[in-house]
């Protein structure tokens, strides 16, 4: 007897504690419990600037963020809400999340499409389109070239070019220029790549369009002598006797000492340095 109602206690005590913590996690979802201490909330907007700098100097890039975004929400108005809103996509771009540090640029331009500094935020959507291409780029290394399509490279190139156009006399137009003249060249390169690929592989009527495109988009890339060699070397393999004198009469003319002189007599020694 005695068991059995120490058992039915410890099972009411069961049952309260239950109770009791249900209890109170409602009254806390319900805000009737105080939650933790928030110590920014008294810090004015210069304050919250300066603990975002200091934490992204420090790399904290999670707490910047957080410290820009408060800042932005207590003050909307006023010269460090909009400093808030440009340093954002810096940010995300130091922390490597390049897609919320490409919709906090168009956020920006298009709430503040006349802003003194819109001539930085054009190079930053460069400069975040830019490094990822050079990831793409590195990449290319480990993978079969042909699995990926240098969109980013695009991408920025198109971002450069915007802030070239619109802004001629920008400090960052000269970098943009170097940066577009490097995208170029990589570019043409990746579809050089792409038509060694199909000739490797016998496939010369895709391997002649990939180097006649890269011919036409990019016609002053270094990478287009080579380019040149792929489509003779491709309509010879074809059998296109007319097309292939005509694409060697552009090549002789245009590269007249260039290492790439004779047709392929030995496929293997042409492709294995790639």
């Amino acid at each position: 007897m005695q068991n059995l109602m120490q058992k039915n206690s410890l099972n009411r005590i069961i049952i309260t504690s239950f109770v009791l913590l249900f209890t109170l996690t409602g009254l806390t979802s319900c805000g009737l419990l105080p939650e933790k201490s928030d110590e920014t909330k008294t810090w004015s907007a210069a304050r919250l600037y300066e603990e975002a700098k200091t934490d992204l100097n420090n790399g904290s890039y999670e707490s910047a963020i957080k410290n820009l975004e408060r800042l932005e929400s207590r003050f909307p108005f006023g010269t460090y809400a909009q400093q808030a809103q440009m340093d954002i996509p810096y940010v995300y771009y130091k922390q490597g999340d390049q897609a919320q540090a490409l919709a906090a640029i168009e956020r920006f331009i298009k709430l503040h499409p006349n802003h003194e500094n819109l001539d930085y935020i054009f190079y930053l959507r460069g400069l975040v389109n830019f490094n990822d291409q050079i990831n793409f780029f590195q990449a290319l290394a480990h993978q079969d070239m042909t699995e990926r399509d240098p969109k980013a490279a695009r991408e920025a190139f198109d971002a450069f070019k915007a802030l070239a156009v619109r802004f001629p006399n920008s400090k960052y137009t000269p970098d943009a220029l170097l940066r577009m003249k490097y995208l170029i060249n990589t570019m043409a390169q990746y579809d050089l790549h792409v038509a060694k690929y199909y000739f490797r592989r016998g496939a010369y009527v895709a391997a002649a369009n990939r180097a006649q495109a890269a011919i036409k988009e990019y016609p002053d890339a270094p990478a287009i002598e080579e380019a040149l060699f792929v489509l003779y070397n491709s309509y010879d393999k074809m059998g296109l006797i007319e097309l292939r004198d005509d694409a060697n009469r552009v090549f002789i003319k245009n590269f007249p000492n260039s290492k790439f002189t004779h047709p392929v007599t030995d496929e293997k020694s042409w492709w294995q340095f790639w």
